[in-house]
């Protein structure tokens, strides 16, 4: 936990704090880090700079609390509801991953990337992310939070597979062709969430297979229609075939 979330723990000095996060989360999401400094956050925030360095002590304990609450957003986004059936609970997962990335390309980036350099701070709170994202799949495919290391590691390269694939589709200044603006719906014929997320389903379908070929004891879940009817309100669209096996019938 950043030192910086030891202070303020009064609800008033929380209200303030979580301002402050929020309107850095914007400053940080238009301009780069090395850009910005307390002088200019104090500025654009309203308040004394010494209020900043009071929550945060320094621009990077700032920085790194705006990542923090980001990381927090997006695992909570991610974790769906935990009463539904498990191929509804992922594919409701994949869904809020790509919503958040969606809404928040920016802080999207700064988590999958590592933020600043290589800071190894911000590095350890990717890792933290990446992890809790791939127990929330395996909990939604197996009913637990920890599977063996060989499916742990096929799940990881969807996972990294999932990361490369979200960064293209939301796409990025550099990446898109001049005069488009950024983001998919600036991009001809860029997929919209739903079906970007049907795809990504199919694909974690295609790995839980594979990942039942080697490690029996971790079956691919079943495809029932009765489980996945009526799945096509949720996820923004997904069908209900999108948990069926890559080849054959469901």
């Amino acid at each position: 936990m950043n030192n910086s979330q030891q202070r303020g723990t009064t609800g008033r000095s929380q209200v303030r704090r979580a301002e402050l996060i929020a309107i850095g989360r914007k400053l940080f999401a238009d301009t780069s880090y090395d850009a910005l400094n307390m002088d200019d956050i104090a500025k654009h925030a309203g308040v004394a700079k010494g209020l900043i360095y009071y929550y945060f002590k320094s621009k990077r304990g700032y920085y790194l609390a705006i990542v923090e609450d980001s990381v927090a957003e997006l695992v909570a986004r991610a974790g769906g509801e935990s009463d539904v059936p498990n191929a509804e609970r992922v594919r409701g997962t994949i869904d809020g991953y790509l919503h958040y990335a969606e809404h928040h390309q920016a802080a999207y980036r700064t988590i999958v990337t590592g933020g600043v350099g290589s800071d190894s701070e911000v590095l350890a709170i990717r890792d933290a992310v990446r992890e809790e994202l791939i127990a929330a799949i395996a909990e939604g495919a197996y009913g637990r939070r920890t599977v063996p290391p060989l499916a742990r590691l096929a799940l990881v390269g969807w996972l990294s597979g999932v990361e490369g694939s979200t960064l293209d589709w939301i796409g990025s200044a550099d990446g898109l062709p001049d005069g488009l603006p950024d983001g998919p719906l600036g991009a001809p014929g860029r997929p919209d969430r739903a079906g970007f997320g049907a795809l990504l389903v199919r694909t974690l379908r295609a790995t839980l297979t594979v990942i039942e070929e080697f490690v029996p004891e971790c079956p691919a879940p079943p495809a029932a229609e009765d489980e996945l009817r009526g799945s096509d309100q949720r996820g923004g669209g997904l069908r209900g075939d999108d948990l069926a096996p890559v080849t054959g019938s469901a």
